[in-house]
């Protein structure tokens, strides 16, 4: 099962939204806020498909901060719920300068 953003969108506009506490702690750690995830979201794509994680598919979004700052936010969908995993900011030394393309690790 593919997740669309549409769906992503509807879900975080609804509030419909589980926030892990692993989540919570890095982004602490990472000096992101819950606003910048939303901001994400709202602007974001999706750029990686996990249709293989437990107990939900999720994915990686690539989106940008309203101050600018490029985000990536992993999520998943499942039981009417939006479920955030994991928020960071991507490095340029895992991602090409898009930071939708990996780096081939040689």
């Amino acid at each position: 099962m593919e997740l669309i953003m549409d769906e992503i969108r509807k879900l975080a506009k609804k509030r419909k939204i589980k926030w892990q506490n692993h989540m919570i702690q890095r982004m602490r750690e990472r000096n992101i806020t819950r606003t910048d995830v939303l901001e994400c979201i709202q602007e974001g794509e999706i750029i990686e498909q996990y249709n293989k994680d437990y107990p939900y598919p999720s994915c990686l979004i690539m989106g940008r901060t309203k101050k600018g700052n490029v985000l990536h936010v992993v999520c998943a969908v499942g039981e009417g719920w939006l479920w955030f995993i994991t928020a960071y900011y991507p490095s340029e030394d895992e991602w090409c300068d898009d930071f939708k393309t990996r780096r081939n690790k040689e």
